[in-house]
């Protein structure tokens, strides 16, 4: 058994890894870092298709990773922070900017014994990750991170050389390289099979870049630049892999990626020879670099990129009806799911936060379902419909289950948030959404309460309520329908004090007061033989029943205005 050889191997293997160790620490570090300025960021600079591709550039070129740029923007349009218009924009502005990671190592990574400088990198690094204080902290993963990354690059290139791997890609190569435009294409399809294997493209093109710096015999500019062009297919199965358990949106935003990235290795194809030498063009005469094959590579990686953003920054919209045809909404099926944070946790508490925030405004509007199916239950009074009536109250028993469910899949995400680092503001904001999804989930079981109590009255006192308790009713359902609605539009404004809920505290007021009119009315229309017991009976828990509904509804108000202890 050859020892050296497996040694070798696995230091190549391990090289691989530190290099994306490295890459992810320093991702993470810088997005942890800016996490809480991303979403406004995003939110600025998206109005137009070159705002967001400009946007794209920027974050990618900040993170040194396309694929997380594409991972967050798929979970930015699963929680409706992000349109599919504005997702494509940001896209196409991502795969320009990750070029920036090709320019580092072709300017210092092969040049300079960066990994010499490694170890001081970490000394720095070392008081600021045991720091107290988060951007501290995140300052501290980047430059681990970077240290990381340089020192895989040197020692995968020393793994490399070890291992004789130019004469082996030579080797490999003399038996294709009769093939022709047929080798490019065989080197397109490499290119996106390893990228797709590794989940990192600047990771492949750091390879590509090692070969092509050995100057293998049958390996030049052509080959590196069809390896290049793979890559940037098979880095869109990171943000389709993301997408698989989002919603129909993320999916789009991630099929629209697919669809950019192959359509630009289809045209560039077509015209695959010129475009290089004009490539080489560029490098030896504009920029006067000579023949600097690491320059040429990565010139031709950028350019592709920008050409095919050129290309198409003016099909957004055909892009968008493309992949909405492509997967349609149906329409026809309600989802019972959770709508914005199945997809995980983002990578900062701050934007996870957000996403739970566009949960709980869902879980809202489902229990505003639930209590328009107790409406419809209600009115079914004069005119019963058994059949109907059974289906309404199927429907609201379903909702039930619904918000039981919805409660402890967000408290249990919020849980999974709160064992981050955390401000203090964060740790009361976490406690005051789960104390909201807490009475959030007890209007819904008043629902099925309602509900209840409409199908007890069915079974044993068919007769219809008066004109004057069907009065009543209808004033006390418009009062909670209307608080409801307030409560709603209060969850979906911004973190923060100053939440004017006057009319809710006056809605509440005239709850209030209506079902004490009603309980004392009651009273006195039971006593003077204008209804008997049993319908009253019935009468009164409907209306203290919405009563209850009503100040569920105002303990939620209150917690999001931070007008209530947790």
């Amino acid at each position: 058994m050859n020892y050296e050889l497996i040694t070798n191997l696995l230091s190549l293997l391990g090289s691989l890894g530190l290099f994306l160790f490295g890459m992810k620490t320093m991702s993470e570090g810088l997005e942890k870092f800016a996490g809480d300025r991303l979403r406004s960021i995003l939110a600025a600079m998206t109005r137009n298709r070159f705002m967001g591709v400009l946007t794209g550039i920027i974050v990618t070129a900040l993170i040194q990773s396309s694929s997380a740029t594409t991972v967050m923007v798929v979970s930015f349009v699963n929680a409706g922070l992000m349109n599919l218009s504005q997702a494509i924009g940001v896209i196409m502005g991502a795969n320009v900017g990750t070029t920036v990671t090709a320019w580092i190592i072709s300017a210092i990574g092969f040049k300079v014994n960066i990994a010499a400088l490694a170890l001081p990198l970490l000394a720095f690094g070392i008081p600021l990750i045991f720091s107290k204080q988060n951007k501290r902290k995140s300052i501290g993963e980047f430059i681990f991170g970077f240290a990381f990354l340089f020192m895989g690059l040197s020692f995968l290139q020393q793994a490399a050389t070890d291992l004789d791997i130019g004469s082996m890609v030579a080797a490999m190569l003399a038996k294709v390289a009769d093939g022709g435009f047929f080798t490019i294409i065989l080197f397109v399809f490499v290119g996106a099979l390893v990228t797709m294997v590794v989940q990192a493209s600047a990771a492949t093109m750091a390879i590509t870049l090692m070969l092509f710096d050995m100057h293998i015999p049958g390996f030049g500019l052509e080959q590196a630049a069809a390896l290049a062009m793979g890559q940037n297919i098979g880095t869109t199965i990171t943000a389709l892999m993301a997408s698989l358990t989002a919603g129909t949106q993320a999916r789009r935003a991630a099929m629209a990626h697919m669809f950019f990235n192959v359509f630009g290795v289809v045209v560039v194809l077509l015209m695959f020879y010129p475009f290089c030498d004009a490539v080489s063009w560029l490098v030896e005469d504009v920029m006067a670099a000579g023949n600097n094959d690491l320059f040429k590579l990565s010139m031709f990686h950028t350019a592709f990129n920008i050409f095919n953003t050129l290309l198409l920054i003016g099909f957004v919209k055909q892009i968008e009806n493309f992949v909405c045809r492509l997967l349609p909404l149906k329409e026809d099926v309600e989802e019972y799911g959770l709508k914005y944070i199945s997809g995980g946790l983002f990578s900062t508490a701050e934007l996870s936060m957000l996403q739970a925030r566009k949960e709980i405004v869902h879980f809202a509007e489902r229990c505003q379902k639930s209590f328009n199916y107790v409406l419809s239950m209600r009115s079914h009074d004069d005119n019963y419909d058994d059949d109907k009536f059974k289906k309404l109250f199927a429907k609201v028993e379903r909702y039930e289950g619904i918000t039981d469910n919805m409660e402890y899949e967000i408290a249990h995400y919020l849980q999974q948030v709160s064992e981050g680092r955390l401000s203090d503001d964060a740790k009361r904001q976490v406690q005051r959404m789960l104390r909201e999804v807490d009475d959030l989930e007890s209007i819904g079981d008043c629902c099925f309460s309602l509900a209840r109590t409409l199908s007890r009255k069915q079974e044993n006192c068919p007769e219809p309520f008066t004109p004057e308790q069907f009065e009543q009713i209808l004033r006390m359902e418009h009062l909670v329908n209307e608080a409801l609605i307030l409560m709603t539009d209060t969850l979906q404004q911004p973190e923060g004090e100053g939440h004017d809920i006057t009319r809710s505290y006056t809605l509440e007021n005239e709850i209030n007061a209506l079902r004490t009119q009603v309980r004392n009315e009651n009273l006195q229309n039971i006593a003077t033989g204008q209804y008997d017991y049993k319908l009253g009976a019935f009468y009164i828990d409907y209306i203290n029943g919405l009563e209850k509904l009503g100040d569920y509804i105002l303990n939620v108000v209150q917690c999001k205005a931070r007008q209530t202890r947790v």
